[in-house]
This record gives C-alpha cells, sequence and structure tokens, in this order.
C-alpha cells in the first residue's frame, strides 16, 4: 500500500475510534505530509519498503534543520503510530520504527504567575461595558477552573446551567469532567450574561458563554488576545498566555495543599506523570522553610524536643 493511502486510513482511525482533537489531527497530518514527502525524495513509496535506517535518516535531517526536540518527538510519534498501524492491518510486515530512539524529552517547568500576578490581572478589567465584563468574567472563569484554552471557548451556556457550581468540560478525546467553579467567577459570569451578553447578541441564537464583539464564539486567538492585553496592562512584563493560567491554577492549588490526583481530575490529565510537573517548589520558599523550621536553619521558630 502507498505510504499517502496507509496515512490517510490511519488519520481517519485516529478520529473516529481513538477520538483526537481536530488539532492534534491536524498536526499528525502536517508531520506524516512532511514524512511522506520526504520518503518521495529518496524514491519510497510502499508502506513496506521502509526500513529503520529510513526513519533514522528522516529524523536526523530534521534535527539538522534546527527542529525542537519537542517537534522531532512529535513527529517520530506519528510515523510510529502510522508504522504500527499498517503491521496491525497487515500491510507491513514489521514496524521499522520500533528500534528508533527519539529525542530526549525535556520536561519544562510551568511558568506560573505568583497569586499577587493573578489579583492584579483578574483587576485589570474595568468599567461595564458589555466587553470589559466578559473580561473579567473570562480571566475569572479561566483561574478558577484551570481549563484548556479550548475548553475555556469551546463552553456553552447550558454547561453551567444545570448546577452553576459545577461547570461541564469536553476535554481531549471526548471525555467529560465535572470543574468548581468559585464565587468570585460565578458572580462575574452571572454579571456578563445578565449586562453584557445580551448586547453583543443582538438577537441572534448562540450557545457559547464567552463571545467575540460580533456576538459570536470566542477564538482560541481572541482569547489570547484578552489574557495578553490585560496582563500588559496590569504590569506583568513577561509572556503571559491562557496556558499561562491554568498552570497557575494547579501551581497554587498544590501549593495550598491540594492532593496531586485531585489536581489530575481537575486538569483532565489522563496520565499522573502530566501532573507531576506541577510539583516543583520554588527554591527560595524551600529556603526559606529551612531556615525557619529546621532546629538548624537560623530561624527564630524552632520546635522543642521532648523533655529529657
Amino acid at each position: 500500500m502507498r505510504i499517502t493511502t496507509c496515512a490517510g486510513l490511519y488519520l481517519e482511525e485516529l478520529g473516529i475510534e481513538r477520538g483526537l482533537s481536530a488539532n492534534t489531527l491536524d498536526a499528525y497530518r502536517r508531520d506524516l505530509e512532511i514524512y511522506s514527502r520526504h520518503l518521495s525524495r529518496a524514491g519510497i513509496e510502499e508502506v513496506a519498503d521502509v526500513g529503520p535506517d529510513v526513519v533514522s535518516g528522516f529524523l536526523r535531517r530534521e534535527r539538522r534543520a534546527g527542529r525542537s526536540p519537542a517537534t522531532v518527538g512529535r513527529r517520530l510519534s506519528a510515523i510510529r503510530g502510522l508504522h504500527r498501524y499498517a503491521v496491525a492491518t497487515g500491510v507491513a510486515p514489521d514496524d521499522p520504527t520500533s528500534e528508533v530512539v527519539g529525542p530526549r524529552k525535556v520536561r519544562r517547568l510551568p511558568d506560573a504567575l505568583t497569586v499577587p500576578e493573578v489579583e492584579r490581572l483578574l483587576a485589570s478589567p474595568s468599567g461595564r461595558e458589555p466587553l470589559a465584563r466578559r473580561d473579567r468574567a473570562l480571566l475569572e472563569f479561566a483561574y478558577a477552573t484551570g481549563v484548556r484554552a479550548s475548553e475555556a471557548v469551546a463552553t456553552d451556556l447550558a454547561d453551567l446551567e444545570d448546577d452553576p457550581e459545577l461547570l461541564r468540560v469536553r476535554g481531549k478525546g471526548s471525555v467529560e469532567r465535572w470543574v468548581p467553579v468559585g464565587r468570585p467567577a460565578r458572580k462575574a459570569i452571572e454579571a456578563w450574561v445578565a449586562g453584557g451578553r445580551s448586547g453583543l447578541l443582538r438577537g441572534r441564537a448562540e450557545p457559547a458563554l464567552f463571545l467575540n464583539g460580533r456576538g459570536r464564539r470566542l477564538s482560541r486567538t481572541g482569547l489570547w488576545m484578552i489574557v495578553r492585553r490585560h496582563a500588559k496592562a496590569a504590569g506583568i512584563t513577561r509572556r503571559v498566555s491562557p496556558h499561562t493560567l491554568r498552570h497557575s491554577f494547579a501551581t497554587h492549588l498544590l501549593e495550598g495543599g491540594a492532593d496531586l490526583r485531585v489536581v489530575q481530575e481537575l486538569l483532565g490529565h489522563a496520565d499522573l506523570t502530566t501532573t507531576q510537573v506541577y510539583t516543583r517548589v520554588d527554591t527560595t520558599y524551600l529556603t526559606e522553610v529551612h531556615r525557619t523550621f529546621h532546629p538548624r536553619g537560623g530561624g527564630s521558630r524552632v520546635p522543642r524536643g521532648p523533655s529529657a
């Protein structure tokens, strides 16, 4: 079977059987198109004709082209999935990626905002205009729930109607979860729905909770621009994105003593190891705790031992 045909069937299975998001499918599709063009230039058109040296050569070329380890790793993941699919369906006798080692994964620590920075960000939208009410509700909502950007813009008003204290989130792989919505976020959402949302709709029907200035569902790009604009207005000089609020949500919960598995459930992580990246503790905080509480730390709060 030709590589392009096999890739098309594989992507179809990913979309239907495994329920991957459109963004993930698009990334895999681009990766496999790049891989297919590389094979075509090497004179290889059939899946069964690909050997380990060919796959390794493709990865070396990607690294020489300056691709990041994350990009190379994702492309290998797409390629590995394609060849495993070919073996499982009898298209190819073996998997040429089975002995290929991918780039070492570098787990970047989440860049969370401090609590004072979050408070400044949430206080940035001012006024009673519809867009100001929307921005205030949106920022409170994002920090209160820790949802992904795609989940935030996909939220419908109906997702809060059954229980205003809980949000029904449609996450990756079409898996639903329930996330609590704090009181400040609920109040901001109520003010937005009562005093701003209908004004932007202008009589049109739109299920989305958050709207753009034309009364349509807010896009991920629109969300990103709102967060960036208010971060700048709040005097936060480092780069801030919707995902920064998700990182801050998780980090602040864990710093407050929340259980890691509870945070995993709230974030919608399928694997606990994904959540564990948030368990880092700032070294300054570690030093402060040691100095304060350790008998030889030099602090004033020294616990007394039992009487001899």
